[in-house]
């Protein structure tokens, strides 16, 4: 498959005042990630909230730029792009927020929502444009005539199919997914979930998947990468994720996961403390003061992402291929 976005070592610092007084601190959102994206498939990102996803997809859909690192677009590097490269490609990455309600203009009708992106970015008739708006409104499941509808008439589960149809207007390759069903209800999650799939199916589209509901994860992604405190903690493919995650950052985010089977036994891994401030994140492994497996190099060392047991992990205590299983003593 052809790899459509790519990520190196992408990093995001911002700065920020801790007070009146205080000098000015550096936060760093994002710290050296790295990702390949193809064409028709999912990669999905999880973590807690304040981990780093929302940042990852600001960079990806350019509303910022990396402090460090390359974002590639079909192989062209945004950060050294030129202005109209930039500007063509921008019409290659779309963006599905969270919230339906807040996405859509109340002032607008939905016809004029949808056209918005042709006339900003094309030179399309406006009978072209009006035909190109009713035609996404049935793709998305929708009567065409709703067009000159306003958003107060939708319903929730409406009005995010009118935010993808909206995404979908400049047919982009990538479609950048921010928690996309989480305000929906468990009924119309699932034919969202569908929807996306078809249209993945139909138009080769490749989905950055951002949620903390890894129940939905399981659902669509092809592949997951963990992130904590804004570092990626581990890359595989869904069923090597789910199947026998590594990380003990990850195996404590399944554990959390309800499972459908009655009866079925399932340990509970209860994090203690609370996520670490950027201001001041820990050295070392950041996931360290909070780890039950952490021993000596994890406060000190940095673990690399390396390949272990058929994905990345970035963990001192996670043994290479081939490797014995270490048993770590926790440090006091």
């Amino acid at each position: 498959m052809t790899v459509v976005l790519e990520g190196r070592n992408l990093s995001r610092d911002y700065s920020a005042k801790r007070g009146m007084f205080s000098p000015m601190a550096t936060v760093k959102a994002l710290k050296g990630v790295s990702f390949d994206l193809e064409a028709g498939k999912t990669l999905a990102v999880v973590g807690e909230s304040g981990s780093g996803k929302s940042t990852l997809a600001r960079l990806i859909t350019m509303i910022e730029e990396p402090t460090e690192g390359t974002l590639k677009i079909n192989g062209v590097d945004m950060v050294s792009a030129t202005a109209a490269d930039r500007k063509r490609l921008r019409s290659e990455v779309q963006i599905v927020f969270q919230n339906p309600y807040g996405s859509l203009n109340p002032r607008q009708t939905i016809g004029a929502a949808l056209e918005e992106p042709l006339i900003v970015n094309t030179d399309m008739p406006a009978a072209e444009r009006r035909k190109a708006a009713r035609d996404m409104m049935a793709r998305v499941g929708l009567r065409p005539e709703y067009v000159e509808r306003y958003p107060h008439m939708f319903s929730g589960g409406q009005r995010q199919r009118i935010a993808i149809a909206r995404a979908l207007m400049l047919r982009p390759k990538i479609l950048v997914l921010d928690e996309p069903v989480s305000a929906l209800d468990v009924s119309i999650r699932a034919q969202v979930l569908n929807l996306l799939a078809e249209l993945q199916n139909d138009f080769q589209l490749a989905y950055l998947f951002i949620s903390h509901d890894l129940s939905v994860v399981r659902h669509i992604a092809d592949d997951i990468m963990v992130i904590y405190l804004g570092h990626a903690v581990e890359v595989g493919s869904r069923e090597a994720i789910f199947t026998a995650p590594q990380h003990p950052y990850t195996r404590a985010l399944l554990s959390a996961t309800p499972v459908a089977e009655p009866g079925a036994k399932k340990e509970r891994i209860v994090l203690q403390g609370e996520l670490p401030s950027p201001f001041n994140p820990p050295s070392g492994c950041p996931f360290n003061p909070r780890c039950p497996l952490a021993f000596e190099p994890c406060p000190k060392e940095m673990p690399p992402l390396d390949l272990k047991q058929g994905r990345k992990v970035a963990c001192w205590a996670v043994p290479a291929d081939g490797e014995a299983q270490a048993v770590p003593s926790r440090m006091s």
